[in-house]
């Protein structure tokens, strides 16, 4: 008996312990095939995280650095001018307009040959910045020197010269701005609309910056301190009869029978307790919608508001930019269109003439009238044309782009011709006759009880053979825009097609 037993277990028991041991040795092989499969997961989730930190980086060196260091928000740039001899800013023609000097001792200065001329276009670099020694103050500091030029100087511890910025700045245009002018406050905007050039930006009260630092005291505190305001896209203004452009583009999509208006002016019109007068009582008897449009009848247009859709009515003006972001590379304000669906009759009446509470800033005024000129198409408006090393190499370069479109061909084209009244048969006739052709709308925007008003003119000015140039103008309490608004602008048209800018 103990033999067979001894014999079954010694038969048996081998057979048992195989099994065990080959059943532990199979669960061992699936966990160290998990464990690998876990750390395969893990070692190709870091290397995929590696690859990608590596990309980005690349990425940023090729793509994005230069554009965050040349944020305004890094205080990091001026590091440069440790190094580096800030850069000249420059008209389309070449006149320097800011530049560094350095004296016999090495101390350096900024200095603006121009003055208060481009005071708020070109801008300060002391006290901060502004203008364009802002928007460009990274490529100012930067240097594309020869290299071995630049070795040479880094070697004896001497700076390199900075790069040009070139503008689009039309040296003869922002002169006639200036100085038509004069002594009144208010601003000047002028573009090129085919291509979105900024060919003139002046802005009055002004100061000068090559005397910033001794006055920046007494220009930034009590009444002087809105001097460093650019009122061209900063300012905001009651529009006036110039928005009688946007009410008449609303009219228009509202009535495809618009040509069949007809309207009996006699001088003012009454609403309930609201009265809308013509600009000084004037009476233009029977009108037509471009005649009454040429004529700037208050009248006309207040009760043209009365039967608009509101809803309707802001969304044109959203179209058309107002309460939106502008391209802008200043600084500047948003326009505001507030009449909504339920406002009262007075309010209506009083925003369809360009009164009430809206407000324009000329810079937006001169988009939408640029957009008028080239059939609905707004062209992405800019200021520095090109930058270039010391040397005039030319190390990057802007090229026109459109922007958006704000209003259909048809409709431009239709406001082209009412545009064109105004000068022929209207508020504009000092601009007819000329030896280009001009068209626009003139504004007169009541701001106080005592009625005193802003002038305004908006237009633009073409010439067979030749470019064309859109104008944006506000005159602060002058009086009417056909008096004193398009005398500034003639002076700007008449600079710009004198000198053959635009061929």
């Amino acid at each position: 008996m103990p033999g067979r037993m001894s014999e079954r277990m010694s038969g048996r028991m081998p057979e048992r312990m195989s099994e065990r041991m080959s059943g532990s040795m199979s669960e061992k092989g699936a966990a160290d095939s998990v464990r690998n499969r876990e750390f395969a997961v893990v070692t190709y989730l870091f290397l995929a995280l590696f690859l990608g930190m590596i990309a980005y980086f690349a990425y940023f060196q090729i793509e994005k650095s230069e554009a965050f260091i040349n944020s305004p928000y890094n205080a990091r740039q001026d590091a440069f001018a440790d190094r580096i001899i800030r850069g000249s800013i420059v008209s389309a023609q070449g006149d320097v307009l800011a530049e560094t000097k350095t004296a016999a001792d090495g101390t350096e200065s900024r200095h603006y040959p121009y003055g208060r001329m481009f005071a708020h276009v070109t801008g300060f670099s002391t006290y901060g910045k502004s203008g364009i020694e802002s928007i460009c103050n990274f490529q100012l500091l930067r240097s594309h020197a020869f290299f071995l030029e630049k070795a040479f100087n880094e070697i004896q511890d001497k700076k390199n010269i900075g790069d040009t910025v070139v503008t689009t700045l039309d040296m003869n245009v922002q002169k006639a701005a200036y100085e038509a002018l004069g002594n009144y406050q208010g601003a000047v905007a002028a573009i090129e609309p085919s291509t979105g050039k900024i060919l003139a930006m002046v802005s009055k009260p002004d100061f000068d910056p090559n005397t910033i630092a001794q006055d920046w005291e007494s220009i930034t505190s009590g009444e002087e301190s809105s001097v460093l305001l650019n009122r061209a896209t900063q300012g905001l203004y009651p529009p006036g009869s110039t928005f009688k452009i946007f009410t008449l583009l609303e009219y228009m999509k509202e009535n495809q029978n618009y040509k069949n208006y007809a309207y009996q002016c006699n001088g003012s019109l009454t609403e309930g307790e609201n009265v809308i007068h013509c600009f000084g009582n004037a009476v233009h008897g029977q009108e037509d919608l471009k005649t009454a449009f040429a004529k700037s009848c208050n009248t006309s247009f207040a009760g043209i508001g009365l039967n608009l859709n509101l809803t309707k009515f802001a969304k044109t003006a959203k179209s058309l930019l107002f309460n939106s972001e502008l391209p802008c590379e200043f600084p500047y304000r948003q326009s505001s269109f507030t009449l909504k669906k339920g406002a009262s009759r007075g309010e209506i009446m009083q925003t369809s003439i360009g009164q009430g509470k809206t407000l324009i800033t000329p810079y937006h005024l001169a988009l939408v009238m640029s957009a008028i000129h080239q059939g609905g198409v707004l062209m992405q408006p800019y200021v520095i044309d090109k930058v270039t090393n010391y040397s005039g190499v030319e190390v990057l370069a802007n090229e026109p782009k459109e922007y958006a479109q704000l209003l259909t061909p048809k409709k431009a084209r239709t406001i082209r011709t009412y545009l064109e009244a105004v000068v022929t048969d209207g508020t504009a006739a000092a601009l007819n006759g000329q030896s280009y052709q001009a068209a626009g709308k003139t504004g007169s925007a009541e701001f106080t009880s005592a009625k005193d008003s802003h002038a305004w003119f908006a237009g633009y000015a073409s010439k067979e053979g030749a470019g064309d140039i859109v104008v944006s103008v506000v005159v602060e309490g002058a009086g009417t825009g056909g008096t004193y608004a398009v005398p500034v602008a003639k002076a700007v048209f008449d600079a710009y097609f004198q000198t053959g800018r635009g061929r």
